[in-house]
């Protein structure tokens, strides 16, 4: 396929439409086999929730492989199950009508709600929650060894990876233990490539980027910049001195300091503005968990609607979800458990990817801020890769969307199995929908 067919089809995406001894615990799915559903034991007490959709778009050509997409959605903690299905790529919105935007016209999707704890994923003992992205990547690792080993179509569909924001971190990890597991012939599957859509790769670069872009957009003063350049050091000598955990603590107060000076910018969109008033903000910004519900006008965050939803007739639906499991009852979990792990990078896991020839897309929302673009070329920068100097020597190409010129959506830089996307207008979720409520997003931040 020649580059811009790529790049045209990378951005139909975008805009159509973002080890052990595992055991299935339960499955289920729809007799046409259009959807299978259930759940791997990928440890002892440890439950992860898949759920796989068979494109009636498919179509088989040996020289074109029909590929399966592998959605995580970020937090950590954010259910892919429930968001990245029902809001974002999936062929039900959160109405539960028909969307026909939907990335299954590309892909097979396969959603999880991972790490466990998330979603309708759960553990039967609190001590069994992961602590560190890599910890998080070896179940997913494990899922996909349970699921693919015994069945032809998915070992013969190209496997690509995608994520946003933090879930780009678990998927840089598990780009690399199901590679080598490919490798080692544990796991039967293609491993077609990984997309990192506006990820949490290298957290000292993002909170470098804060103070500059939101100073050139006139959105803080010389003092705000001041303050937040102040603690991006403070967070750079931490990560330098091994103390990941106080650097996500100054991480809270970077983004108090934002919050202030910018009169609550939106991190998810730097052009908007949360809209809501500064008690529920200040509660927000104090919680001890760090993952409170956003209450700006359009976001789809864990509200009571779409709990009712998941909760009622999804549940439902699926039929094998436990009496005890509710539908993110157990997410609380998650961050707390991986709060040592949140400030960390994983750009040597991208390097590693790129080294093996393993295609390697980012795409990023010219107006996210908590991943932010320019946070993202930073990292980049600091990559090892052999191609990286040519890679930087080309020059970004625009690109168009639709018969006609109907203006620049967007641009791209592109050498060997190195793809940097950026996508105008759209914020941190870079879907449709996001485009059209740009501060859709989770807090934490991702």
């Amino acid at each position: 396929m020649a580059v811009m067919e790529k790049h045209f089809l990378f951005l139909s995406l975008l805009l159509l439409f973002s080890f052990g001894h595992p055991r299935f615990s339960s499955a289920e799915g729809k007799s046409d086999g259009s959807q299978q559903w259930g759940y791997v034991e990928v440890r002892p007490g440890v439950h992860l929730f898949w759920w796989l959709y068979r494109s009636p778009y498919r179509v088989e050509e040996p020289s074109k492989p029909w590929p399966v997409l592998l959605w995580h959605q970020g937090g950590p903690g954010a259910s892919g199950v429930g968001f990245g299905n029902f809001k974002e790529i999936g062929p039900l919105d959160g109405n539960l009508q028909p969307r026909n935007f939907t990335w299954l016209r590309k892909a097979d999707l396969l959603f999880v709600d991972s790490p466990v704890a998330t979603g309708f994923s759960y553990v039967e003992d609190e001590s069994l929650v992961v602590r560190t992205d890599n910890e998080a990547a070896a179940d997913l690792s494990t899922l996909l060894i349970e699921l693919s080993n015994g069945n032809e179509t998915l070992q013969k569909s190209p496997l690509y990876i995608f994520a946003k924001s933090y879930g780009g971190k678990f998927a840089s990890a598990l780009g690399v233990i199901a590679l080598e597991a490919i490798e080692a012939g544990k796991l039967k599957a293609q491993l077609g490539g990984v997309a990192l859509g506006d990820s949490w790769i290298s957290p000292e670069d993002f909170v470098f980027s804060y103070g500059p872009v939101l100073k050139v957009m006139s959105q803080i003063d010389e003092n705000g910049l001041t303050q937040s350049n102040s603690l991006a050091l403070k967070i750079q000598q931490q990560l330098a001195e091994g103390k990941s955990e106080d650097a996500t603590a100054t991480f809270r107060d970077l983004e108090q300091v934002i919050q202030q000076y910018s009169n609550n910018v939106d991190f998810y969109n730097f052009m908007s503005e949360l809209e809501t008033n500064s008690a529920v903000v200040k509660e927000s910004r104090s919680s001890s968990t760090r993952y409170t519900e956003r209450t700006s006008t359009g976001a789809w965050a864990a509200n009571s609607d779409f709990r009712s939803l998941m909760n009622g007739p999804i549940r439902k639906k699926l039929k094998i979800i436990p009496d005890n499991v509710t539908w993110q009852g157990q997410f609380r979990l998650v961050f707390p458990a991986m709060y040592g792990d949140f400030m960390k990078p994983r750009i040597e896991e991208v390097d590693k990817l790129l080294a093996k020839g393993v295609n390697i897309t980012i795409y990023n929302g010219q107006l996210d801020l908590i991943c932010a673009t320019k946070g993202a070329e930073a990292w980049v920068n600091k990559l090892k890769w052999d191609g990286l100097s040519n890679f930087l020597s080309e020059d970004r190409v625009p690109l168009y969307c639709g018969k006609g010129f109907t203006g620049t959506k967007g641009f791209v830089r592109s050498y060997r199995n190195l793809f940097f996307y950026c996508i105008l207008g759209a914020g941190h979720m870079v879907s449709p929908y996001s485009q059209s409520h740009p501060s859709n997003g989770i807090v934490f931040g991702l």
